[in-house]
C-alpha cells in the first residue's frame, strides 16, 4: 500500500478533540465503531440510494483516515477485550461479497492504507447473483404498464416512473426476504420470467478475487453459503450454512476464518442465541449483527453490533461516528 499523509484540518482537529473527549480509559469502557457496507456503485444509481457512488466512499475512507483510528477486526477486539481501545476507534466491513469490493473499494482502501474485512456468502461466487440482486435487475427491466403482482402477495401496481420501480423494489425485497429458501428463489425466478428472463452478468467476487483481497490485508470473513434468514430456517439447516462457509473460505484462502456476520443481522428477528452457539462451536471468534450503534466490552463477542453509516455530507458523517461512539 502506499504511504498516505495529510495535514489535518480544523475540521479534522476538532472531530479528533471530541472524539479524544468522549474516551473513558477505565478497563472495558472503551467503544468500537464497526461500519457495514455492502458494495461501493461506480456511479449514483436512484434504485441504490444507500449504497455509495465510488466518490462518496473516496470521501468518507479519507475522512476516516484524518479523523479516527481504523484499526483491523482482529486489532480492535483485542483491544476491546483488554480495554486498551484507542479513542475513536473504527472497523470497516462488507457483507455478501461482492465484486466492487476488489474492483473500486480495495484501490481506495490501499489509497488511504485503511484495514477491511469483507463477510463473504459462498454460493455465488463467480457465477450467478443473490436473490436481492435477481430482484432489482428484475425491477430495471420490467416494462411500463400494469403489473399483477398477486403472486407475490401484493396489490397489483402500474409501473409508470422510477419512484414506482423504487417502491415496487422495497416491497419486493421485504415480501421475499423472510420466505423460505426454496419458496423465495422460485418467486424470484417468476420475477425474472416477467422481466423477459435472468441477467447474465454476476456481481460477486470470483475465488481468484477472494485470494486477491486476503494477499491485499483484507480479512475473509464468513455470510453463509445461501445468504437464508436463520431464524426462517430449520436449525440442520442453519449449523451447515455456518459452517460449511467457514469451511469453503478456507479452502480458497487456505488461512482460517475467524469471524461470521449474520444474513441481516437483526437481533431476536433474523437470528438468536442458538444460532451465536452455533457461530461459537463452529469455532469463529466472534460474530456480527447489524444493531446499530458502538461496540463495547460489556457485549457479547457473538452478537457484536454493526451499523451502516448513510449520512450525505462529511460533517455529518462523523458527527453519527461520534454519536455512537459517546
Amino acid at each position: 500500500m502506499n504511504a498516505y499523509r495529510s495535514q489535518p484540518s480544523l475540521a479534522m482537529r476538532l472531530i479528533r478533540g471530541i472524539g479524544d473527549s468522549i474516551a473513558v480509559p477505565r478497563r472495558g469502557a472503551g467503544r468500537l465503531c464497526i461500519l457495514n457496507y455492502h458494495r461501493v456503485l461506480a456511479a449514483p444509481d436512484p434504485m441504490l440510494k444507500d449504497e455509495p457512488a465510488l466518490g462518496t466512499f473516496r470521501w468518507q475512507m479519507q475522512l476516516l483516515a484524518d479523523g479516527f483510528n481504523v484499526l483491523s477486526l482482529q486489532d480492535a477486539l483485542a483491544a476491546l477485550a483488554s480495554g486498551r481501545l484507542p479513542p475513536r476507534a473504527v472497523c470497516i466491513t462488507f457483507d455478501d461479497g461482492y465484486r466492487s469490493l476488489h474492483d473500486l473499494a480495495l484501490p481506495v482502501l490501499r489509497e488511504f492504507r485503511l484495514p477491511a474485512t469483507v463477510f463473504v456468502t459462498t454460493g455465488y461466487l463467480g457465477s450467478g447473483n443473490m436473490w436481492n440482486e435477481r430482484i432489482i435487475d428484475s425491477v430495471r427491466r420490467l416494462p411500463n404498464g400494469p403489473l399483477d403482482l398477486g403472486r407475490f402477495g401484493l396489490p397489483s401496481v402500474t409501473l409508470a416512473s422510477r419512484d414506482q420501480r423504487r417502491q415496487l423494489l422495497q416491497d419486493l425485497t421485504q415480501r421475499v426476504k423472510y420466505l423460505p429458501p426454496d419458496e423465495r428463489l422460485a418467486l424470484t425466478g417468476e420475477l425474472e420470467e416477467l422481466a423477459g428472463g435472468a441477467a447474465a452478468e454476476s456481481l460477486m467476487l470470483t475465488p481468484d478475487m477472494i485470494r486477491a483481497l486476503a494477499a491485499g490485508g483484507i480479512e475473509i470473513g464468513a455470510h453463509t453459503v445461501s445468504h437464508p434468514i436463520l431464524s426462517r430456517v430449520d436449525d440442520a439447516t442453519a449449523r451447515f450454512e455456518i459452517e460449511q462457509c467457514k469451511h469453503d473460505l478456507e479452502a480458497i484462502t487456505g488461512s482460517r476464518v475467524r469471524y461470521f456476520a449474520y444474513p441481516n443481522g437483526k437481533p431476536g428477528l433474523d437470528f438468536d442465541q442458538r444460532h451465536a452457539a452455533m457461530a461459537k462451536a463452529a469455532g469463529y471468534d466472534a460474530a456480527f449483527s447489524t444493531a446499530a450503534g458502538a461496540a463495547s466490552g460489556r457485549d457479547d463477542m457473538f452478537q457484536l453490533p454493526r451499523s451502516s453509516p448513510w449520512d450525505a455530507t462529511p460533517m455529518l458523517y462523523a458527527v453519527r461516528l461520534l454519536r455512537w461512539l459517546a
